[in-house]
């Protein structure tokens, strides 16, 4: 899966399952379960959650990508 700007935050979520440990270092902080996480996410892009946590898009993106990358190797 490709992560984009306008890759959905839920679709993350379904391929990678949860990632909050690296969605908090940038504030993005946990909901009470990750089925409300997973609710919330639907519509919010990954550029509308940098936005929304005043993150730069690319380091934002940087970090999505090494993440999944390590998910994937583990």
């Amino acid at each position: 899966m490709e992560i984009t700007k306008n890759t959905k935050v839920a679709a993350i979520l379904q391929e990678y399952g949860d990632i909050a440990d690296v969605m908090e270092v940038f504030g993005v902080k946990r909901v009470a379960g990750y089925s409300v996480r997973k609710m919330l996410t639907k519509a919010i892009t990954v550029e509308w959650a940098a936005r929304i946590h005043r993150v730069p898009l690319d380091e934002f993106l940087d970090t999505l990508h090494r993440a999944v990358a390590q998910k994937a190797v583990a």
